[in-house]
């Protein structure tokens, strides 16, 4: 199955067509889609802030956590990659209702490891709520 092709023509609808449950809960949009890079919107809700009324960083790690995992897919490998690590930072609120834009770019792409990058902008892009790292390892779990 072609991933990346899949991904193209969903441009502008909901990500639904995913393994992951938790993804389809997220409901994010796609943007935009090129071999090892996507965009996702997200619309923030109730549910996904903390005490004081803002964005969860715990909801952040898990947004850039699912999108890069999705950005494997744009890859068209027979199997599944595992994140081994997260580095986030965190740079600005996001409020309920607000949407917010994900996008994912791979650095460096080895032959078991990938370095992959997530931004999370507001919705026009001129405010940076979070950027993160991640360490990626291909598994021999077929999809």
């Amino acid at each position: 199955m072609d991933r990346l092709k899949q991904l193209k023509d969903d441009i502008g609808k909901e990500f639904t067509d995913t393994p992951s449950p938790f993804m389809r809960w997220l409901n994010p949009v796609i943007l935009t889609v090129e071999e090892g890079q996507l965009e996702f919107q997200y619309t923030i809700r109730s549910e996904w802030l903390n005490p004081i009324g803002n964005l969860h960083g715990g909801v952040t790690a898990a947004i850039m956590d699912d999108i890069l995992g999705a950005t494997m897919f744009s890859l068209n490998e027979p199997v599944f990659f595992t994140t081994i690590n997260n580095v986030i930072d965190y740079f600005s609120i996001a409020k309920n209702g607000e949407k917010i834009i994900a996008e994912t770019k791979i650095i460096k792409r080895g032959k078991q490891f990938i370095n992959a990058q997530c931004e999370i902008w507001n919705e026009d892009k001129s405010r940076l709520i979070a950027k993160g790292i991640s360490n990626l390892f291909k598994t021999n779990i077929e999809r």
